[in-house]
């Protein structure tokens, strides 16, 4: 299933080092281009599964029936969303065009599945305060963090220390969606659980250089420029792991940051406490602090620029949630 690239995996001689197998070659080419790790175990999975669809044929032998086909059966038989469809077709543009180097017309031919345009779930201010109420400790801080500043759940869990700048009651977003960083606001009424925070991180940092950890991770070429940079405790995860863990892409031993996962649970956990029956994930946070910015009359240029949205027509859609009903109307009944 991991074919070889190149000549097959034929060699002139014994001491020929082996040519790189595909999935390799993708991942090698994805992390060239720092495209996250997420992202990498998304595309290498769907590369995988395009080839065991086809009877483990190599890509170069398949062509637009069998891609068409592949994302067809995808819809019809898998009954995926349509973003997932989109996802597993970026796989494959991206193996032909990056890993395999061949430009093939009839792929931009291919058409992208139309994604339904969604109204979001957004909490009423006392259904936010009553899930909020409901959880406790550092869930309870980061879902805090999520609704008083528009964060996504993984910039939350990205932040480092020196990002949180108490001086100036803001947050420095780095390296956001679309690569982008930005600045929003530290909410008052964060200052001094946040502070104990560092505090703590401070405790962890300090017990994982006694035991040898490997430093925090760095992005890109920071670790080699900055050697010591991932000793300090500035670069280290505002919210990290509660134990040391193996780095998939390196094998160092170090701490990362909180596990989403740990999130979501205690956040489906504080929604049965709380009574609260809307379908509410980490992104909801972030809706109901965009809707609740413009209830309060602030600017929607402002909440575009908190929210880091690169379209204003993308934050507009908060204006068609506000708490009187479809598009803001009032109902002649009332």
């Amino acid at each position: 299933m991991d074919y070889p690239v190149g000549n097959g995996g034929v060699t002139d001689a014994p001491a020929t080092p082996r040519a790189p197998r595909l999935l390799d070659e993708v991942r090698r080419t994805l992390r060239v281009k720092h495209y996250s790790l997420r992202t990498e175990q998304a595309y290498v999975a769907w590369v995988r599964r395009f080839i065991l669809a086809n009877g483990k044929r190599h890509p170069r032998e398949l062509g637009p029936a069998e891609v068409e086909a592949f994302l067809s059966g995808l819809a019809t038989q898998g009954n995926v969303a349509a973003a997932t469809q989109n996802q597993a077709l970026s796989a494959l543009l991206y193996l032909y065009r990056e890993v395999l180097g061949t430009e093939l017309p009839w792929l931009d031919r291919v058409v992208r599945a139309k994604r339904p345009r969604r109204v979001p779930t957004v909490l009423a201010r006392e259904e936010a305060a009553r899930l909020l109420a409901a959880m406790e400790g550092r869930p309870w801080l980061i879902g805090s963090l999520l609704y008083g500043t528009g964060l996504r759940l993984m910039e939350g869990l990205r932040l480092r220390v020196k990002d949180v700048d108490f001086a100036r009651n803001e947050i420095v977003v780095r390296d956001g969606k679309g690569g982008k960083d930005r600045r929003t606001m530290l909410p008052r009424s964060l200052v001094e659980p946040l502070q104990r925070e560092v505090e703590r991180v401070r405790v962890l940092h300090a017990q994982d250089r006694v035991a040898g950890a490997d430093g925090v991770w760095l992005p890109h070429a920071l670790a080699r420029k900055y050697p010591r940079a991932k000793f300090e405790l500035g670069w280290c995860w505002l919210f990290p792991a509660a134990k040391l863990s193996r780095d998939p892409r390196g094998g160092a031993v170090r701490r990362h940051h909180l596990d989403d996962a740990v999130f979501a649970r205690a956040l489906k956990t504080a929604c049965a406490r709380a009574g609260i029956v809307k379908p509410v994930s980490a992104h909801t946070l972030r809706h109901s602090f965009a809707t609740h910015l413009i209830e309060a009359g602030y600017d929607i240029r402002t909440v575009q620029e908190l929210l880091g949205h690169k379209d204003v027509a993308t934050t507009q859609v908060y204006t068609h949630v506000l708490n009187r009903g479809g598009l803001g109307v009032r109902s002649p009944l009332d």
